[in-house]
């Protein structure tokens, strides 16, 4: 008889954020405004995961509010100076990115139970799923590297640059030759 394999062995190997910002939510004051400045380092790190050129600035300002049942809420802006590379002409993109972020942090318990009922997130009215409350402790790291990752342009274009495919043989061609790649297949049957 074949032996089960521990949950441990079936998860993939976790990998640590590439930067971690924890706070204790009992220091945390009611609506005090922070600032997190991500060092050149860690800068460094992000955009070679990210596949960006450079990143020259990375901030993240929020404020905390508490809600019932030991939840918080975060509500914060993200700021970068991004330069990404073009997908046409491959030269530089720059970009300055201004995302607005909210975030619940809830206990593990809830989470557990919010995951257990049958319709998840949906019936409790979140958006987004929650964050873990661990140890008493919030990590915005991952808020931070989440919010930058998803808000970069999928394909940057510098601006006036288009991809336009042209045909060989010039004006003489043929209009089928003219229509693009798929004519091109279509010629060679």
């Amino acid at each position: 008889m074949r032996k089960m394999p521990k949950t441990a062995e079936l998860a993939p190997e976790i990998v640590s954020p590439p930067i971690s910002r924890t706070f204790r939510v009992d220091e945390l004051k009611e609506g005090e405004e922070r600032t997190i400045e991500v060092n050149r380092a860690e800068r460094e790190t992000i955009a070679a995961l990210l596949d960006l050129a450079a990143l020259d600035r990375l901030n993240f300002a929020f404020c905390l509010h508490r809600r019932g049942q030991g939840r918080v809420a975060l509500h914060g802006t993200l700021a970068a100076a991004v330069t990404q590379t073009c997908v046409v002409s491959l030269e530089p993109v720059e970009s300055a990115l201004d995302v607005p972020v909210e975030v619940e942090f809830w206990p593990i318990p809830m989470i557990d139970d919010l995951a257990a009922g049958p319709d998840e997130a949906a019936s409790h009215g979140t958006l987004d799923w929650p964050e873990p409350i661990e140890g008493g402790k919030i990590d915005l790291g991952p808020v931070i590297y989440e919010t930058l990752a998803t808000a970069l342009d999928p394909y940057p274009k510098r601006e006036g640059v288009s991809f336009e495919w042209s045909e060989a043989g010039g004006a003489g061609a043929e209009p089928e030759q003219a229509e693009g790649p798929f004519a091109a297949l279509k010629r060679l049957k």
